[in-house]
């Protein structure tokens, strides 16, 4: 199986002057997960290249299994240092689509053309669609095939308002992953802040937060068995 990982190109915190991207544990925790159940892994971004890594995802605190197994994996790190491009890839090309998280997504992913008609196409074609914490915010101008937004009537989840909050950005970002899924006629659950927590809903997976990655991972590999 074919399975595309698509981050975030953006590397600037609104405008705070401080750098965000992609959340190390939300790449490595899917990376291994998928990897070891077989998956041939392609990643892409808006521009190619090594994509901006949050500062903060790399601080000790956040430290992970999967995140110290991929600092010491040359091999991992090689792949992420030379990201293809997405506007060059196509769906008919994989089998499912995962996007880790980071704030980086709510500034460029979400708007970026490239990635929504790629998530249409998936879906058109029966493939599964996986994103986690705030990269559920990539749904955000996605259309099902009647127009409606795509979250409509769905069951889904992602970063929390409070959550947001204990970060310090609720001001900073441009949209609240919580407020924009519900707006769109999303079904939104969650649980309490930092528990793991992925939910499905047909041939979409959206996980809360970075603890949800590996039950996002888990979610995805269920709908391609």
């Amino acid at each position: 199986m074919n399975i595309l990982m698509v981050l975030t190109s953006h590397d600037q915190l609104g405008n705070t002057g401080h750098k965000t991207g992609f959340w190390l544990e939300e790449f490595a925790a899917p990376y291994y997960a998928l990897k070891e159940a077989g998956a041939q892994l392609t990643v892409v971004s808006p521009l190619g290249g090594q994509p901006p890594l949050d500062p903060k995802s790399d601080a000790p605190e956040s430290q992970t299994p999967a995140t110290i197994r991929f600092k010491a994996d040359a091999a991992a790190q090689a792949v992420l240092a030379h990201t293809g491009k997405l506007a060059e890839v196509s769906a008919a090309d994989f089998d499912a689509v995962f996007y880790p998280g980071g704030h980086g997504p709510l500034w460029d992913l979400a708007e970026d053309r490239a990635s929504i008609a790629l998530i249409e196409a998936m879906l058109a074609a029966g493939k599964p669609v996986a994103a986690v914490c705030h990269a559920p915010g990539v749904l955000r101008h996605v259309k099902a095939a009647d127009g409606s937004p795509l979250v409509r009537g769905r069951q889904v989840t992602g970063f929390t308002n409070s959550e947001e909050e204990a970060v310090g950005l609720t001001q900073v970002v441009p949209f609240l992953v919580e407020d924009m899924l519900k707006e769109h006629g999303g079904l939104y659950t969650k649980l309490a802040d930092w528990q793991a927590y992925a939910v499905t809903d047909g041939l979409l997976v959206t996980g809360q937060n970075p603890a949800s990655s590996e039950a996002a991972a888990a979610a995805l590999l269920k709908l391609l068995a």
